[in-house]
């Protein structure tokens, strides 16, 4: 089995922020949540205030003015194309993809790559989480909660915020760009914020 991070790893971009300005194009009404969206920024990244659950169940606000599944299915048939080459390459039927992308997002690419996702469980119609944002040592208890017995073979992330599921692997990487560098367990990224 290998574990994929999904943003900026197999995707190019963050799909979270592709969808929220998908969003602010074709359902002029999101546009009115920028305000929100933009206080609760500054108040989580620049004054340090609140989690990251908070901060984002804050931002998905915005949902509430768009229509859940129809966008998702519109959204992924406009950037799917945004997935990695080398992750075409290398797919096997048993991958996972853990991240900490909203559930409701991700998982139309079960079916369209032939992947199971983990991801953070919240409500498309309100943006309201079910449980903690899947980010960090949270993301092993996620993979093990479905997956008990699992061997991870590889694994491959864009941040070293993935220390806890790379040591899970028989080998890790760090994918920056199209170029995969083995993972360097000297590196720990600092200050993390759930």
């Amino acid at each position: 089995m290998n574990v994929f991070d999904f943003d900026k790893t197999i995707y190019r971009s963050d799909s979270t922020k592709d969808f929220i300005f998908w969003c602010f194009r074709h359902r002029p009404k999101t546009i009115f949540y920028i305000p929100k969206i933009g206080f609760y920024s500054a108040r989580y990244y620049l004054f340090r205030i609140g989690t990251k659950t908070e901060f984002k169940e804050k931002m998905y606000s915005f949902l509430k003015a768009v229509r859940g599944e129809e966008d998702v299915e519109r959204f992924w048939s406009e950037k799917i194309g945004g997935i990695k080459p080398f992750y075409q390459k290398i797919h096997r039927d048993d991958d996972v993809i853990v991240s900490a992308s909203p559930e409701f997002l991700l998982k139309p690419l079960e079916k369209i790559l032939r992947i199971h996702v983990i991801a953070s469980k919240v409500d498309i119609h309100t943006g309201k989480y079910d449980g903690l944002n899947c980010y960090h040592a949270e993301k092993v208890k996620r993979f093990y909660d479905l997956y008990p017995d699992a061997q991870v073979d590889e694994f491959y992330s864009d941040s070293y915020s993935d220390e806890p599921l790379a040591l899970l692997a028989k080998k890790a990487y760090i994918v920056e760009g199209d170029t995969l560098i083995d993972w360097d367990y000297t590196k720990h990224k600092t200050n993390l914020r759930t």
